[in-house]
């Protein structure tokens, strides 16, 4: 065994009896969190507006802090990005994650010295659960690569900004900057197809051990390692035994996966966000994240069938219960206070608290990360629409992950049309550019050769309408569902198919 190896599992088994200690007393760490960020903001505007001198209790919190999303404390974080301090939360953050807007264009989530700190132990700490679980710390001599966003920043009035990854990039610790690939000046490549052959010719002939990144886009590494080797990526990297991956779900992918290594590796999912760093796998034998309960975050649940209610419930962890959908809603080291991340997630364990990622609040497509949302695909809708002379009764998107041989991903289409556009590939043309126009995920993933231009399917005349009477959802008060991050909407309507 190395040096580097022995070293590794000693720190892990450190780090493991200081998470153990937290884990056995989630109630007591979770009560410590919230009066800390209580008390290191009740100067702020934010803490002076929602009096929070007088805030004990969550009960107290609850009644004076609304729940909000970026759009509702967008007024306290244009202050911020207009470099005033102490709005949300002492002084003002060392950076701002910048992320593609839902519904206000781009998003500016504030990030302090206090909130990365704890997002890169919370990246470190779940590899070294893996090895004090698994015992095997064998890799850490090899080298590792994690498939990011360029770590060129940028300012804004004195504050550093980027993307998530490419912050991320500035904190990896001098013991991996030898083990880690791709080199700087590759990372920093913006064009996301040139950026991948790099690093395609930067690994190929190297001992890769670890490999991270989203699913979709570490599929097109593989697939380009395959095309330029003509090997099984297990067979081209021997010593390759752990994927670490986030953002979308794995499952769709895993048999591809498979099939590219040529066997299984183990793998680990990370829940991280520019919002925080919320959980990680921490069992290679129960699936589920444990929740990082001592990360400088508070949380909060709502039931999501209740969620649109007037006033809905707001618990926290000692409350939740297991198998039960709730938006979560988190108090931050960064200033987000009772901040709704659109997230929906599942306990299936409260000893310890352990969660899966179930969905988001509103309907959504993130196949591949791309977060689309209604409000996006009505938009290019609409555009479309006034580009033509196209009258649509209705329409749904879904993704298409497992397209024809030879050919990449989509989003599919089904759309009635009263009137078709006398032109459909003008029609698909002018859908596609404006999706990309508003959402900068979907435009990389275009961009990068993960997604092809999205295709339509033509529903027949009161299609839409057969297809909710079969489901028993025909009637006033129900509405076809504009947008899935599966299937069954898309199964539903193939009988209906023009």
């Amino acid at each position: 065994m190395s040096i580097k190896s022995l070293a590794a599992k000693i720190f892990a088994k450190r780090i493991a009896k200081k998470t153990k200690k937290w884990v056995e007393n989630p109630i007591a760490t979770q009560d410590k969190v919230f009066l800390s960020l209580i008390e290191k903001a009740k100067n702020t505007e934010f803490g002076i507006d929602h009096n929070f001198n007088t805030i004990k209790t969550h009960s107290d919190f609850a009644k004076n802090v609304p729940v909000r999303d970026y759009e509702d404390l967008k007024n306290y974080v244009e202050k911020v990005v207009a470099g005033e301090p102490n709005i949300l939360w002492p002084n003002k953050p060392v950076y701002f994650a910048k992320t593609s807007g839902t519904t206000s264009g781009a998003k500016y989530i504030p990030i302090t010295d206090e909130s990365i700190k704890y997002q890169v132990e919370a990246s470190r700490n779940s590899i070294l659960n893996y090895i004090e679980e698994t015992g095997n710390a064998n890799f850490v001599t090899g080298k590792m690569i994690f498939l990011q966003g360029s770590p060129i920043l940028h300012e804004k009035n004195g504050i550093k900004l980027g993307r998530l990854s490419g912050i991320s990039a500035h904190y990896v610790p001098n013991y991996l900057q030898k083990n880690r690939l791709p080199s700087w000046e590759t990372n920093c490549i913006e064009d996301w197809d040139t950026k991948v052959n790099k690093v395609v010719e930067e690994t190929i002939n190297e001992d890769m051990t670890i490999i991270a990144g989203i699913p979709s886009w570490v599929q097109m590494y593989f697939e380009k390692l395959n095309t330029a080797s003509n090997k099984k990526i297990g067979d081209l990297f021997k010593n390759f035994n752990l994927f670490i991956y986030g953002g979308v779900n794995y499952e769709p992918y895993r048999a591809k996966f498979e099939n590219l290594i040529g066997r299984k590796v183990d793998s680990i999912e990370l829940f991280p966000a520019s919002e925080g760093f919320f959980a990680y796998q921490n069992s290679q034998k129960e699936k589920g994240m444990l929740l990082l309960l001592n990360s400088g975050i508070f949380y909060e649940f709502i039931k999501s069938d209740e969620f649109f209610n007037d006033n809905p419930k707001r618990i926290t962890i000692k409350d939740v219960e297991v198998g039960i959908n709730y938006v979560m809603i988190i108090s931050t080291n960064a200033g987000l206070w009772a901040y709704n991340i659109g997230d929906t997630i599942q306990f299936i364990s409260l000893k310890p608290f352990k969660i899966i990622v179930s969905g988001r609040i509103k309907h959504f497509i993130s196949a591949f990360g791309e977060h689309v949302i209604g409000k996006e695909v009505e938009v290019a809708m609409q555009k479309a629409i006034e580009s033509s002379t196209a009258r649509v009764n209705e329409f749904t998107v879904a993704p298409q992950i497992t397209p024809n041989e030879d050919e990449l991903p989509y989003h599919e289409w089904f759309i009635e049309f009263e009137k078709e556009p006398e032109n459909i590939l003008d029609f698909i043309s002018i859908l596609d550019q404006t999706l990309q126009e508003q959402n900068s995920y979907y435009f990389d993933l275009i961009d990068g050769k993960i997604l092809q231009t999205l295709k339509i399917t033509i529903i027949k005349e009161n299609g839409f309408n057969d297809y909710m009477k079969s489901i028993g959802k025909l009637g006033g008060q129900n509405k076809v569902q504009r947008l899935s991050n599966d299937r069954k909407v898309a199964n539903g309507l193939q009988a209906f198919i023009k």
